[in-house]
C-alpha cells in the first residue's frame, strides 16, 4: 500500500488510511505500507533551502527532503499501534533500498529486503519512507519526484506482493482531467505501455519511472481513493482480445513544457546528434523533436519541447551551439501546451488521427507540432486553447460517461 501527501497530509488522514492497512494485516495479509511526506512538506523543504542558499548543495538537499518522509512513517506506526497492531518505521536506508549516487535524482539499483522479512514474519506492518534509499556512499538520496510511487512498486516486484496499491486523493485514472472535462469517466483498466503513455504525457497520477519499473517485472497496480471506499484503476499486463483493435482510452494535457527552435540550421549530417548530445550533457529531457524539410539555402529549423524547470538551461546550451554551428538564433515559446490521446492500435487505423486533427481544425485551433506512435497522438498548441481541445477531442471520442 502506498499513500501520497494528501493521504497522510493530518493526523485525522494519517488514522484514516492505518485503519485500511490495519484491516488488511487482520484479514491475513503481510502489509508493507510505503508514504510520502504529507501534505505540501516536500516543497515547503525546498522553499526553506532556497531562503538558505540560491543553489543549494544536492547531498544537503537530499538530507532535507528525507525528514519529510520520515515524520510520516513514524506518525503512520505510531497509529497503526494506537489501532492495536504492532508496526515499525523504516527509513529507505534501514529498508535495504540502494540507489546510485545521482543526489535528487537517483535511480534504484537493488533492494535488500531482509529487514522487511523479519519484520513481517515476526507479525508487524512495515512503514516504509518513499522517496529515499541510500547510496554508495552510505549518503541518504532521493529518487526525483514522484519517487514514492517507485519505491512502492519497486517493494512490490521484490517481496512478490498480489499487487500495489496507489492511495491518493482521486478515485482513480480518468478519461481526461475532471477539473477540465466536467463529464470525465473513471477507467475501470488501462495496460502498463497505455499508462506510461499518460505519465509520460502530463498525468499527474503516477510517476513514469514506476509504471515503466511494473511492466518489466509485472506488478499490478491499483490506482484508488484514500477517501472513498471504491474500486479505481487497475494497470496491468493487456488483454490479448484489444491488440488488434484501435481505441482511444484517455486523454493528457501538459501545460509544464516550452518549445524551443534552432532556427536556420545548416543541413548537414550530424547537426541534430550535435543538438541532444549537448542537451544530454546536461541531463536535460527532450520530449518531442521536429525537423522541418531544409530550404534552397540548405538550412533547415529543428523543433523541440523541454520541462519549463530546464528551459533556461536548454536556451544557454543551445545559444552557445548555435554559435558554434552557424545557426541563425534560438527561439523560445512558453505559451504551449501539449495535447495528448492515449490508446492502442493507431498506426494501423489512420481514422484516429484524421479525427483528432480535424476536430481541433473545426475548433479553430492552430497546431505547432505533431509526433504519433501506435499508442499516443500528441500536438502542440497555444495555452489558451489547450482547455478547449481536451474538451473538443473528449467529445469527438465519445469518452464521456456512458
Amino acid at each position: 500500500m502506498k499513500f501520497g501527501g494528501t493521504s497522510v497530509a493530518d493526523p485525522e488522514k494519517i488514522l484514516r488510511a492505518a485503519e485500511r492497512a490495519v484491516r488488511a494485516r487482520k484479514e491475513g495479509s503481510d502489509v508493507v505500507v510505503v508514504v510520502s511526506a504529507p501534505g505540501e512538506m516536500t516543497d515547503e523543504l525546498i522553499a526553506l533551502a532556497q531562503r538558505v542558499s540560491q543553489e543549494p548543495d544536492a547531498r544537503e538537499m537530499d538530507v532535507l527532503l528525507a525528514t519529510g518522509e520520515q515524520m510520516s512513517i513514524a506518525l503512520f506506526a505510531m497509529a497503526c499501534r494506537s489501532l492495536g497492531c504492532p508496526a515499525v518505521s523504516l527509513t529507505g536506508p534501514q529498508a535495504g533500498i540502494h540507489a546510485d549516487d545521482r543526489h535528487t535524482r537517483s535511480r534504484i539499483l537493488e533492494i535488500r529486503p531482509q529487514k522487511i522479512f523479519s519484520e513481517l514474519r515476526a507479525g508487524r506492518i512495515c512503514v516504509v519512507a518513499g522517496f529515499q534509499a541510500v547510496n554508495p556512499n552510505s549518503d541518504v538520496t532521493t529518487l526525483g519526484r514522484g519517487g514514492s510511487d517507485l519505491s512502492a512498486v519497486a517493494l512490490a516486484a521484490v517481496l512478490r506482493a498480489s499487487g500495489c496499491e496507489i492511495f491518493t486523493d482521486v478515485k482513480g485514472v480518468y478519461t481526461a482531467d475532471p477539473r477540465i472535462v466536467p463529464d470525465a469517466r473513471k477507467i475501470a483498466s488501462l495496460s502498463y505501455e497505455e499508462m506510461l503513455e499518460l505519465a509520460g504525457a502530463g498525468a499527474q497520477v503516477m510517476q513514469a519511472r514506476s509504471i515503466d519499473l511494473a511492466h518489466r517485472y509485472g506488478v499490478r497496480i491499483h490506482v484508488r481513493s484514500a477517501f472513498h471506499p471504491v474500486a479505481g484503476t487497475w494497470i496491468e499486463k493487456a488483454e490479448e482480445k484489444r491488440m488488434e483493435d484501435a481505441t482511444v482510452s484517455s486523454l493528457a494535457l501538459d501545460k509544464g513544457e516550452v518549445r524551443l527552435t534552432l532556427v536556420e540550421v545548416p543541413d548537414k549530417p550530424g547537426i541534430a546528434a550535435r543538438v541532444l548530445t549537448e542537451l544530454a550533457k546536461k541531463e536535460i529531457a527532450v520530449d518531442m523533436i521536429v525537423q522541418s524539410a531544409p530550404t534552397q539555402a540548405g538550412v533547415n529549423d529543428i523543433s523541440l519541447m523541454t520541462p519549463r524547470a530546464t528551459s533556461e538551461a536548454a536556451r544557454a546550451t543551445l545559444e552557445a551551439l548555435a554559435r558554434r554551428i552557424g545557426a541563425k538564433r534560438v527561439d523560445i515559446t512558453e505559451q504551449v501546451a501539449k495535447v495528448t490521446v492515449v490508446g492502442t492500435g493507431f498506426r494501423r487505423h489512420a481514422g484516429i488521427a484524421a479525427k483528432m486533427f480535424g476536430t481541433l481544425a473545426d475548433a479553430g485551433i492552430n497546431i505547432h507540432m505533431i509526433t504519433t506512435s501506435d499508442l499516443k497522438l500528441c500536438c502542440i498548441v497555444d495555452a489558451r486553447h489547450a482547455e478547449s481541445a481536451l474538451r473538443a477531442l473528449h467529445k469527438a471520442f465519445k469518452l464521456g460517461r456512458r
